[in-house]
């Protein structure tokens, strides 16, 4: 099997292609590295797979050091010329898109981005996916899709009409888009809706990054909705397993659905919708405090109203994702957060050993 793989210099889709590589698929990255976060952080991954970054020119394919069966491209989802080039080139049976524009508050001062990455470029994968025989598009998602639902947890049989960013409203479009392409053109589609993903190679503008990154340095950090959050954090080897699933299992129509009684998460066509989280949401103090106990510091903190755009709580529902595929979160956020910690001190070389805890949140 040859996958596409978009975003591969981006936190889950390093990870991903790494599990897929070491599986003996035929992996094909892409990415535009962007300059969102820091750039070093994404060169850093490609490194650790085998992508020589002082050798990445924009449009030209290099191939792995460490593995014969990866290959890079720096490119971006709206150049439709080149990934249409790319697609009719390479041939892949599946296509897993987690390039996007990412973040929600950045969508309030850059909306535009939204737009051309998440809006254009997943319709150029859409177009691409069509003519060239693509035997499943699996997609990110994201859990802010709930916007202004408050019923717990959330469910992809939920409606999910009043998203409360454009981060939101275009994951949301890429869902509508997918479903279209589906029914028209036969499709598989499987959209993956992720809850806060954290963990080694995370994502700097993410809390726990950016936690850790101000506790260490005696920064106060910003704690909104004066902490009254709730969050369903799950640790990207969990993403990474369900996500391994889904992609070898190509969507499926469901008998059983009725326009009379419309089932948002399923249709006739092939098409699917999943909830990717722990199930295990956890207090934002609970989890500032596992931080501090390992680094043996307490944060500053900075207590803030709830930002427009966000949400109080998110609680993922997965029963879905074990029915069909035997899903099952591992991590305690106790050990996903030691792991995160280890990589960082390790990373930026910071002199600092981490303290035992016990017991779990």
């Amino acid at each position: 099997m040859k996958i596409l793989i978009t975003g591969t210099a981006g936190f889950i889709g390093f990870h991903l292609s790494v599990r897929l590589i070491a599986e003996g698929y035929d992996v094909y990255g892409l990415d535009s590295i962007n300059d969102y976060y820091d750039v070093n952080v994404k060169f850093g991954r490609l490194n650790l797979s085998g992508i020589d970054s002082e050798k990445i020119e924009y449009g030209k394919p290099i191939k792995s050091k460490k593995y014969d069966n990866y290959s890079f491209v720096k490119l971006n989802l709206e150049d439709k010329e080149n990934l249409e080039k790319l697609f009719k080139s390479e041939k892949f049976d599946v296509v897993c898109n987690l390039a996007a524009q990412a973040g929600v508050r950045y969508s309030l001062t850059n909306p535009e981005a939204y737009i051309n990455s998440n809006i254009i470029g997943f319709m150029n994968i859409l177009e691409a996916s069509r003519h060239n025989n693509i035997k499943h598009l699996v997609y990110a998602s994201s859990s802010s899709v709930y916007g202004m639902n408050e019923s717990y947890p959330f469910s992809i049989h939920h409606n999910v009409d009043h998203p409360v960013s454009l981060y939101a409203a275009s994951k949301k479009s890429n869902e509508l888009m997918a479903h279209c392409y589906s029914h028209l053109y036969n499709i598989p589609s499987t959209g993956l809706r992720f809850f806060t993903v954290y963990g080694p190679w995370g994502r700097p503008d993410m809390a726990l990054f950016l936690f850790t990154k101000a506790i260490i340095e005696g920064k106060p950090i910003d704690v909104f909705n004066n902490g009254n959050m709730r969050r369903d954090f799950t640790y990207i080897d969990d993403i990474v397993e369900g996500l391994a699933r889904v992609i070898k299992n190509p969507a499926k129509s469901n008998s059983n659905w009725t326009g009379k009684d419309p089932d948002p998460g399923t249709s006739t066509a092939p098409y699917r919708i999943y909830n990717i989280g722990s199930n295990r949401p956890v207090l934002l103090m609970d989890f500032i405090g596992t931080i501090e106990k390992y680094l043996g510091v307490e944060a500053k903190k900075n207590f803030l109203p709830l930002q427009q755009g966000d949400v109080p709580a998110s609680h993922a529902d997965v029963q879905d994702l074990i029915n069909d595929f035997g899903y099952s979160p591992q991590t305690s956020i106790e050990q996903g957060i030691k792991k995160f910690l280890e990589w960082y001190i390790d990373f930026y070389k910071i002199k600092i050993k981490l303290r035992e805890i016990d017991g779990r949140l």
